[in-house]
This record gives structure tokens, C-alpha cells and sequence, in this order.
């Protein structure tokens, strides 16, 4: 999927960079699935790099993919890790994605020289990059859903709320009367 994605958005990026933000979203799918089917720390820029990895290979921009995978992923990890992996609610998530496309998007935005366009096209620009990681996101959850539902992860995954107390031993410690 990185594979074409990369020959459609770089075919976009060249002929209409404006909506070069639509496709960016798959980018995110390997992370998010990650994340909502494990609840674990540091998997979605564990997969997002295997999956620049493997996609190598078949990309147009080569080893530049793992970059590019990677920083999404590592875009995807920040907000969880302020909550120190403690918190795996839907709503995360989509701020997650919204936080993290804006980034990419602003990133895009000045390495294009979208800066000098109209300002209509510059909203158009970073809205792209905003809504296409939170459909995508969507669909991630949706697919880890699915995947949950057979099972896979059983035994890996961590709760979606977890307090300081789980962590430990279980057993509270014992004070004197």
C-alpha cells in the first residue's frame, strides 16, 4: 500500500502538489492498527519503520520511505507517551492524527513553497494533511477492531485505561496501624 501510495502522491506532488495531503493518510494506517490492537508503547514507530522497510524496494524514493514512515510514527507515539502509555482512548487517537498531519503537513508546506500560494490554497494545503491521518485513522481503529475480534494480540495487548496501581505486583503494599 506504501508503494502505490508513493507513486500516486508523488505523481500528485508533481502535477498538483496542492492535494498531495489526500493520500499522506495511508502512511499512518501501519502505526494506528499497531497502537489500537496492542495499546503497547513504541509499536506504531516499530511498524511504521518495518513497513518503510519492506517497502523499500518498490518505492520511487528508496530508503527515503523508511525516513518518512518513521517520523510518522514517531509523530504518532508523542502524544501517548505524554500520557506515559497509560491512555488508549478513541478520541487520542483522532487528536493524534489531527496533531501529527498538521506537523507532516507543515513540514510539506514550506519544503513546497506553498508559502507563496493564495490563501485559500494554503487552507486547502494543510486541511488535507489534517483530515486524510483522521480518516485514516478511522480506518486503522476499524481494522484493528476487526483483528481483535479473531483473537490476534490476545495476551499482548495492554487495557486502555491503565493507573499507576497495574503496574506493579498487583498487591498494594502493607502500612502499619
Amino acid at each position: 500500500m506504501f508503494s502505490v501510495s508513493a507513486y500516486i502522491s508523488g505523481t500528485g506532488a508533481a502535477v498538483a502538489p496542492l492535494f498531495y495531503g489526500a493520500v499522506i493518510g495511508v502512511y499512518f494506517l501501519p502505526g494506528v492498527v499497531a497502537q489500537a490492537l496492542l495499546r503497547r508503547g513504541g509499536v506504531a514507530l516499530i511498524t511504521a519503520v518495518i513497513t518503510g522497510l519492506v517497502s523499500v524496494p518498490f518505492q520511487p524514493i528508496g530508503f527515503m520511505a523508511v525516513m518518512a514512515a518513521g517520523s510518522i510514527g514517531a509523530l504518532q507515539e508523542v502524544p501517548f507517551l505524554i500520557a506515559l502509555y497509560r491512555y488508549w482512548r478513541a478520541w487520542l487517537f483522532y487528536v493524534t492524527a489531527t496533531i501529527a498531519g498538521v506537523a507532516f503537513g507543515l513540514g510539506v508546506f514550506f519544503a513546497q513553497g506553498a508559502e507563496t500560494a493564495q490563501p485559500w490554497a494554503q487552507a486547502l494545503h494543510i486541511g488535507l494533511f489534517a483530515v486524510s491521518p483522521v480518516v485514516f485513522t478511522g480506518i486503522g481503529r476499524a481494522v484493528a477492531k476487526a483483528l481483535e475480534r479473531t483473537g490476534a494480540g490476545r495476551g499482548l495487548q495492554g487495557p486502555v485505561v491503565r493507573s499507576r496501581r497495574e503496574r506493579g505486583t498487583g498487591t498494594l503494599p502493607m502500612t502499619a496501624a
